[in-house]
């Protein structure tokens, strides 16, 4: 295998949330052009590759993560011929191209879907998961849906319910049937022809369901003071992360190998087990990388991070992981891990540089160079399923979704001229506009800086990972034989003994004497062992 096919090993993907990017033609919503149009502001932070959220046609009812057609782009968003603009523009500027691959559900408007409800012997009939209702109507198990209630809908047209692990509208694929794996896999084969490097897959342990449609037993874990909905007090033992899914994964390692230097990198949807879940996903001729919500939480301590990387490392030595503090799903982590914090600008340069050392591939989301933050939205402004069923108990996943601000004194902060835009555009959001950090010492600057150093310093890419024995809340580790990483992740001044000359490459708040570092509320140093 050439160096060049294995680019993903030790990546950073930069993430794009197509509606909130930029909008090219003035409609409030962002689309491909507006992608193209400003790749050069992600090309410059030195990222390999972007990842853009769904773009297909879609009813929107989850954001085009219900697909109502795999093969086209969705109006809203512009053109196929757009599409083939933005691969042109972000080859040229050096940069991969990774699309979201949803397909362990679709849109109940997909036409194969529609057909599939017809009857219960139509040529589709079973390229869905139907079930027959027990005999006093309630649905066949105890399965629950993300977005609240039963994961079953009942359809009067066929007389039989219809599993959807999220909206009733995202109605689940039978992967149990091969000729729903075969069509799938040749959507995937369309797009890589079409010139993408790569897939984001979606939920990709709910590709398979029991068979036996099991009743999922109560969650051992405790969820008590977390959960808002059912969902959270099951243990998913049979309503996802079944044992066939690994096969399927060597079927979609298959298509990849029939192109030069293209890679997947799953999502693993699981409060049990996913670090387990990722290893046995990239081990083999499985995914290139998967990743889970577990660093996607609040928890920012020294412990947790050191557990979550030895062990996927120790279950899984082949396997590859790509770690990420924020996506489209969660609040943005500088909200998250405040209170661990004095200042936010030096929270948000520890966590890029906490994140940028660590072993494996990263994945950024947009917005998290500028040090943004979760905005705050009232009820009448949300648009996602999950905060409008479970309002107030969560603020849902709008609060990271509004506008990439450009431009501090353009309307909507340059990202489009239409008098309201589809999530507002609010102060504290519009003050870290991105022509606002063009100068030295901004959380911008520091992730070009950052990200700079992980290019030139190969061992941060692929070095191996040892981590020191320090105390808490100073977190501690080598990579490869010759860096050492050091970070305070609190909001006191900590001092640590360390041993070996240190020559600092990129440190914030840290002062070393001799075989000693002080580091100040969220310092770090990251350094080189010089011989004494």
């Amino acid at each position: 295998m050439r160096q060049s096919d294995e680019w993903w090993r030790g990546s950073v993907t930069y993430q794009i949330y197509p509606r909130s990017f930029m909008d090219s033609n003035g409609d409030g919503i962002g689309d491909l052009k507006g992608i193209a149009e400003k790749l050069g502001h992600v090309a410059s932070l030195g990222v390999d590759a972007i990842w853009f959220s769904p773009v297909f046609p879609s009813p929107m009812k989850d954001m085009g993560y219900d697909v109502s057609d795999y093969l086209g782009i969705d109006p809203v968003f512009g053109t196929m011929a757009d599409f083939d603009a933005i691969i042109a523009r972000a080859h040229a500027l050096g940069l991969k191209v990774i699309i979201d691959m949803v397909i362990s559900h679709a849109s109940d408007q997909h036409p194969f879907f529609q057909q599939s409800r017809q009857s219960r012997d139509n040529p589709r009939a079973d390229w869905f998961v139907w079930a027959d209702a027990k005999l006093e109507g309630s649905p066949p198990n105890n399965w629950q849906s993300i977005f609240g209630g039963p994961a079953w809908q009942w359809d009067p047209l066929r007389k039989q319910y219809y599993l959807h692990n999220f909206l009733k509208e995202q109605p689940d694929w039978n992967f149990h049937n091969p000729d729903v794996q075969d069509y799938l896999l040749g959507v995937m084969r369309f797009w890589l022809e079409r010139g993408v490097d790569g897939f984001r897959l979606d939920t990709v342990n709910y590709y398979f369901h029991d068979k036996l449609l099991r009743d999922n037993p109560g969650n051992y874990l405790d969820w008590s003071q977390d959960a808002f909905r059912p969902y959270d007090m099951q243990y998913c033992l049979f309503s996802k992360s079944q044992p066939e899914n690994l096969a399927f994964m060597e079927r979609i390692r298959s298509v990849m190998d029939e192109f030069d230097a293209r890679a997947t990198v799953g999502e693993v949807g699981d409060t049990h087990h996913s670090i387990e879940i990722m290893g046995q996903y990239t081990s083999g001729k499985r995914l290139n990388m998967a990743y889970s919500f577990d660093l996607l939480g609040p928890n920012y301590a020294p412990d947790f991070f050191r557990s979550r990387i030895e062990e996927f490392f120790r279950k899984a030595p082949e396997g590859w992981p790509c770690w990420a503090f924020s996506n489209h799903d969660v609040p943005r982590h500088v909200s998250r891990f405040i209170p661990h914090a004095k200042d936010r600008d030096a929270l948000a340069k520890q966590s890029a540089a906490l994140l940028l050392s660590f072993k494996g591939s990263v994945c950024l989301y947009q917005g998290e160079e500028l040090g943004q933050t979760d905005t705050e939205l009232e009820f009448h402004e949300l648009t996602d399923p999950e905060a409008i069923n479970f309002w107030p108990h969560t603020k849902g996943r709008d609060g990271c979704r509004t506008p990439m601000v450009w431009q501090v004194d353009k309307p909507n902060g340059g990202f489009s001229i239409a008098n309201r835009t589809w999530l507002p555009v609010k102060p504290p959001q519009l003050a870290r506009a991105v022509d606002t950090q063009e100068a030295p010492g901004s959380v911008l600057n520091f992730y070009r800086e950052i990200l700079a150093l992980r290019r030139a310093e190969r061992d941060l890419r692929l070095g191996e990972i040892a981590f020191l024995d320090l105390p808490e809340p100073v977190l501690g580790f080598t990579r490869g034989t010759e860096l050492v990483c050091v970070f305070n992740l609190s909001a006191q001044t900590v001092a640590c003994d360390m041993s070996g000359a240190l020559l600092p490459l990129l440190a914030q708040g840290a002062k070393v004497t001799d075989d000693k570092v002080d580091l100040a509320a969220n310092g770090f140093l990251i350094a080189r062992r010089t011989p004494n």
